[in-house]
């Protein structure tokens, strides 16, 4: 399987960075990131739209889609591990995870998604989130490997 995780904005320098770079040096299968950014100051609802275009525009079409947002669904790690097993098993190769700005995600991109993914009912910053994404995918990894990592 191979997952290419679609964000708003850049990973700036500092501990965030390297968390996200630790969990990435431990999964085995090939994770990319694709960011996008909108340069242009425009009032929040405007820039969640254009983010949502860029986004989608930089999307590959027919890819498996997870858009994290707060009022998606709430799955244990082991569900989780089971919705991509059956995709990757179904003889899907590429899942996308989409991560919006600050603003949230545009109606457009959360409509794209084959999955509405939620990290809680808390409110996570978006930077974080790759780091929350990152460690989940390497659960999951855990998971359908058998190793200790995951305890249940």
């Amino acid at each position: 399987m191979r997952v290419t995780i679609f964000a708003v904005g850049r990973l700036k320098a500092g501990p965030i960075r390297d968390l996200f770079r630790q969990f990435e040096a431990r999964i085995s299968f090939p994770v990319t990131v694709r960011e996008v950014e909108e340069k242009a100051n425009l009032p929040p609802p405007q820039l969640k739209e254009r983010e949502g275009e860029r986004l989608l525009a930089a999307l590959p079409s027919g890819v498996k889609t997870v858009v994290l947002e707060e009022r998606g669904k709430t799955l244990s790690s082991v569900e989780f591990a089971e919705v991509l097993a059956d995709w990757r098993d179904g003889g899907e190769r590429d899942v996308a995870f989409i991560i919006g700005g600050a603003d949230g995600l545009s109606t457009a991109a959360r409509r794209r998604a084959d999955l509405l993914l939620s990290l809680g009912p808390m409110t996570w910053p978006h930077q974080l989130v790759r780091v929350l994404l990152l460690e989940q995918l390497f659960r999951v990894q855990s998971i359908w490997s058998g190793h200790p990592y995951h305890r249940d």
